[in-house]
């Protein structure tokens, strides 16, 4: 039986703020968004359910009538969310124009392929009309036969941004780099994942700084939620089928959603529709399929009758079709009775709206982090008496006897990466303040029950619109320029993901014997790598800002984390409602000083050990560790050279070259990349 202990577990105060509305009836992250209205190129990030179709809305009906817009095109990346830009009248919550769109500008509607809907682009760009809604490859098209010239004072506004890559194979990002060269038309780009899964850019690093971002936080909106309080995330290993002790981690009495393996995973047996038939028979007796919905209709052994909606079936389309069709039945939408469980492979993730869901249960581990993010969001809506949401990812336990060991060690390491970044993307956001001698109070920040202390480094929460730890540090760096500012300000969980997504990291900081590991060479070698990738043209001492923050966030949140869970054990301890922000404060307290040294003299990767060696089987997690550690590798000649560039700076700040004998094993990695060094030249020199 996997061990249920979640990795990510967070409680939110349930304020109310993300539904109230304003006098113009937005929300508070499309009141944020729409601030920016008038920006030429602007990007949100925003959590599943937090209304970025309705602040699109918003913004392009003020720039098609007050900022000279001719025309507004909706760009989606399938058929089905094409419903999520349907007409509302906005006048009814006091915003000055409704947003309608004329059924035969609405693609996602219309019947053909996306041949004959690129002739329908044309026929709108020439007519009076002002929107139109369609899918990615039609705009893909459209853009191919009419020229991106055609486009000019328009609004192309681009759902589900992530679908967009820099990669010269990817149409829609290099024809949204096109636009952006031309600089004629508005670009309004929407994206409920924080990072792209397969850590691919998004847009070149030239095109992205033209962008004006709007991030509305993960902590924002759950914290403002009127239902849902808790939070779970968690992955779980087991051994054998996973269709055989399915009901170990599901509840039949969850809404739940449960996402089969794909056929060509690990997990998967390879007949999708027999595991689907031992689901049902370990849920119950199979009564019979609802004529109207086309559920399958399962009674319990204590008597219950389920309905599941069955969508990986699809040896009959139209019975698919009419399941489909139940499922997005909008006069059921408000009604918790209408199915107890989704049942799919490939379906019902980004843009898929069930608000009952309260378990997302996925067997297998996904493709991206993206794809992990975008699960997560079905489990997240806000509903009447749903006070718990719950994400499971259940994993085919590593054993040093499968033939697809590797494998195997790679999807675990995969979501432990998944599970940090989460803590990361759940947390309230991070504001790093330098500890200096003149350094005082700030106004609307809580410091905690003592106050300020002007003699240590503080802690301070505010909890304001955009809720957010103050953590002062000693011998923080400040950025230098605009970029790098922007970039410590809005990159830093976009930098977390470059790095936990990294497999040799996560290898090094959870399987290196205790005393042989340097934590140094996570946080400033390898943390500087991802910072250097990534920011190639900043100032070095911009990049070290930023990888400050981003060591800082990361190992903050994992000590805070600890805290929590100890919260959960201990009723002595602060309530799950305030343990994250008391984690910080009781860690800072107990070293007195918070100074960037000790940040990173820290294992990121301490606490995800700690979670894995109660989760996985002792045998089993003694059989990673010897598979990591046969494939250990010496120093590459790029983290010999950030050694000794770390050398350099110890030099100027001590006055001598660090010794390989020194006591201090981070001294002595630095020592060790100097001599790796002089004797790659030495070989080099002597041919």
């Amino acid at each position: 039986m996997p061990n249920a202990v979640p990795t990510v577990s967070v409680t939110y105060a349930r304020t109310g703020a993300t539904h109230a509305s304003n006098e113009l009836g937005m929300r508070p992250m499309q009141e944020r968004a729409y601030e920016k209205r008038g920006e030429q190129y602007l990007l949100i990030k925003s959590p599943p359910a937090s209304g970025k179709s309705r602040a699109l809305m918003f913004i392009a009906l003020d720039k098609l009538a007050n900022q000279g817009m001719k025309q507004a095109l909706v760009v989606v990346p399938e058929r089905s969310i094409g419903s999520s830009f349907a007409d509302e009248v906005l006048t009814d919550h006091g915003f000055w124009a409704d947003w309608t769109v004329a059924p035969q500008w609405n693609l996602c509607n219309a019947p053909g392929g996306d041949d004959g809907k690129v002739g329908a682009v044309g026929r709108f760009l020439g007519s009076e009309d002002q929107i139109l809604i369609c899918t990615h490859a039609t705009f893909r098209f459209a853009v191919d036969r009419f020229g991106i010239e055609t486009f000019d004072d328009r609004l192309i506004a681009v759902d589900e941004f992530h679908h967009v890559s820099a990669n010269p194979d990817n149409k829609l990002g290099a024809h949204l780099g096109q636009l952006i060269e031309r600089d004629r038309a508005h670009i309004v780009a929407m994206t409920g994942s924080y990072f792209r899964g397969d850590a691919e850019a998004v847009l070149s690093p030239e095109d992205e700084q033209r962008f004006d971002t709007v991030v509305y936080t993960y902590y924002e909106q759950l914290n403002g939620y009127r239902w849902l309080k808790q939070l779970d995330i968690g992955y779980f290993f087991y051994t054998g089928s996973y269709a055989d002790d399915i009901l170990k981690v599901l509840d039949p009495t969850e809404k739940t959603i449960l996402h089969i393996p794909s056929v060509n995973s690990r997990e998967s047996t390879k007949d999708k529709h027999k595991e689907v038939g031992h689901i049902i028979d370990a849920l119950g007796e199979w009564k019979h399929a609802d004529p109207v919905t086309g559920f399958q209709i399962v009674e319990t052994p204590d008597g219950r009758m389920l309905k599941i909606a069955d969508l990986v079936d699809d040896t009959d389309p139209a019975r698919r079709n009419k399941v489909l069709a139940a499922l997005k039945d909008p006069a059921h939408k408000d009604d918790r009775d209408h199915v107890d469980i989704i049942v799919a492979l490939g379906m019902a993730k980004e843009g898929f709206d069930w608000i009952w869901c309260e378990h997302a249960l996925t067997v297998g581990y996904r493709a991206s982090l993206t794809e992990i993010v975008q699960i997560i969001g079905r489990a997240t809506r806000d509903a009447p008496g749903k006070t718990r949401a719950r994400f499971t990812n259940l994993i085919a336990e590593p054993s040093a006897s499968d033939e697809a060991v590797t494998e195997a060690v790679n999807d675990t390491l995969k979501a432990i990466a998944a599970s940090l970044l989460m803590e990361q993307v759940l947390a309230p956001k991070f504001e790093f303040v330098p500890k200096t001698a003149a350094s005082g109070p700030q106004e609307g920040v809580d410091y905690g029950p003592d106050g300020y202390d002007p003699s240590k480094s503080n802690i301070g929460f505010s909890d304001g619109p955009q809720a957010a730890f103050q953590i002062e540090i000693k011998g923080l760096k400040q950025p230098t320029t605009e970029k790098g500012r922007a970039a410590c300000e809005d990159d830093i969980n976009d930098i977390i993901a470059g790095f936990v997504q990294d497999r040799h990291n996560v290898e090094k900081g959870l399987f290196t014997e205790k005393e042989d590991l340097v934590p140094e060479e996570l946080t400033q070698v390898r943390m500087g790598k991802v910072i250097k990738d990534r920011y190639p043209e900043l100032p070095e001492a911009d990049r070290e800002a930023i990888r400050q923050r981003a060591v800082a966030a990361l190992n903050l949140t994992q000590k805070a984390s600890e805290e929590v869970r100890k919260a959960k054990d201990d009723p002595e301890e602060p309530s799950p409602n305030t343990a994250l922000i008391d984690g910080v404060r009781k860690f800072a307290m107990d070293v007195r000083d918070l100074d960037i040294d000790l940040i990173d003299s820290i294992n990121p990767f301490g606490e995800a050990y700690s979670i894995l060696s109660k989760t996985m089987d002792a045998d089993a997690l003694k059989a990673v560790q010897a598979i990591i550690a046969g494939k250990k590798v010496s120093l590459t000649i790029e983290e010999a050279r950030e050694l000794a560039l770390r050398a350099k700076q110890f030099k100027a700040e001590r006055g001598r070259l660090p010794s390989a004998t020194s006591q201090d094993p981070w001294e002595r990695r630095m020592a060790e990349g100097i001599a790796f060094l002089s004797r790659k030249v030495a070989e080099a020199k002597h041919g």
